[in-house]
């Protein structure tokens, strides 16, 4: 015997959005590694040039989670304007699984001395972390906002153009009542008979 085919598609449809949230979260971490290494490169020298620790750390840790602070809200926004997405699940999720994958670099380059650099640095990281989940689910309650906005403007045209069509049939079927009947076109009238 086998299990009915809707049995288990509410599992099927809750590990692909899971596996969606991973996919998010590791191109958001791919996408926004790559920017920050240019925008690092860059301004590297200028980094060096600030007096003080604290604005060098600052710099530092923006850069490096900039993936979650501006390359996965944009994501999520533009993820929410395709797919019904949760905005917290989708924005939390997304994160984790970006800041796991980092952390996982960290501790095999570095060991466990790569997980951890002092208070004020994981601090920041910290702040820095629940400032892009919160940024994420923004744009996720945005995304769905706007899309929300979109469909229901897609429907009023929709039943602008019902209404249009009808009021076009209905015109055509009295318009068909009151004309004479029309003599077929191209026939010519039947002979008359010769006696």
């Amino acid at each position: 015997m086998s299990a009915p085919p809707g049995r288990f598609e509410p599992l099927r449809v809750r590990l692909r959005r899971f596996q969606f949230i991973l996919g998010l979260g590791f191109l958001a971490l791919m996408a926004g590694s790559m920017l920050s290494v240019s925008l690092a490169f860059r301004l590297s020298t200028r980094i060096e040039d600030l007096p003080g620790e604290l604005p060098r750390l600052l710099i530092g840790i923006t850069l490096q989670n900039l993936w979650v602070l501006g390359v996965l809200p944009l994501l999520c926004y533009g993820a929410a304007r395709i797919l019904e997405l949760k905005p917290l699940s989708t924005s939390l999720g997304a994160a984790l699984s970006g800041e796991f994958f980092v952390l996982s670099l960290d501790f095999v380059r570095d060991g466990l001395e790569g997980l951890w650099s002092g208070w004020e640095a994981a601090l920041l990281r910290l702040l820095a972390f629940a400032a892009g989940v919160f940024l994420s689910y923004r744009a996720v309650a945005k995304g769905r906002a706007a899309s929300e906005r979109t469909a229901a403007a897609a429907q009023a045209r929709a039943e602008a153009r019902k209404a249009e069509y009808m009021e076009f049939l209905n015109a055509a079927e009295k318009g068909s009542e009151r004309a004479p009947p029309a003599e077929p076109v191209g026939e010519a009238p039947p002979p008359t008979p010769e006696r």
